[in-house]
């Protein structure tokens, strides 16, 4: 997704058509986020921003977050977790194609309930990756605190997942594959839903 996904075109503006802005502006509308790439500092920027947005605009109406993503930063995804617990409307979630590293764990995060993947999808839950480099004294310094945002987000998935912290911590040290239902069993979503129809 790019800034054009988000921002309304000239073309817009004019009451032209852009597919590239006005598509992703009507789902603004309707209350839809979509989460369709790697994450990172502006895709979360943009995200953070557009939950914003609806809560002003509708305190009280759910917001929807649709994932299709193979995960990215860590510091990005936190902002777009933080902001989805900070705002007052429940963020529902909807896992379609992938949601892998930090997309499971937002897929996860929604409110409980209104955790959704589509029957196809696929679900990867893993610990954080890190690229230590830099002197000796850096790489401890850096490798503290890999060690705190793994057991930080270990505590957040149980937390949500309900499953026990140390499960969570031994499943997660490796690539852990889950199908949709398995993932539902395992408390990273709430259903697997075919149609539109099926969300209570």
């Amino acid at each position: 997704m790019s800034a054009d996904n988000v921002n309304p075109s000239p073309a817009a503006l004019d009451g032209g058509f852009d597919p590239r802005s006005d598509v992703f502006n009507r789902l603004l509308k309707n209350r839809v986020v979509l989460l369709g790439s790697d994450v990172n500092d502006d895709i979360a920027n943009q995200i953070c921003a557009q939950l914003l947005y609806l809560e002003g605009e509708d305190p009280n109406s759910d917001i929807w977050l649709y994932i299709n993503s193979p995960g990215g930063s860590v510091t990005a995804g936190m902002a777009i977790y933080d902001t989805m617990q900070f705002v007052s409307c429940d963020v529902a979630t909807v896992c379609l194609g992938l949601a892998a590293s930090m997309g499971q764990f937002l897929l996860t995060a929604g409110a409980a309930g209104k955790r959704y993947s589509l029957p196809n999808a696929r679900i990867m839950m893993h610990q954080p990756l890190a690229g230590l480099r830099g002197q000796a004294a850096d790489i401890a310094i850096q490798a503290e605190q890999l060690a705190y945002t793994k057991l930080r987000m270990a505590q957040l998935i149980s937390e949500h997942s309900g499953q026990p912290l140390e499960q969570i911590q031994k499943d997660s040290e490796r690539d852990r594959w889950f199908t949709a239902e398995q993932a539902k069993e395992y408390g990273l979503c709430d259903s697997v839903i075919l149609r539109r129809g099926e969300i209570v």
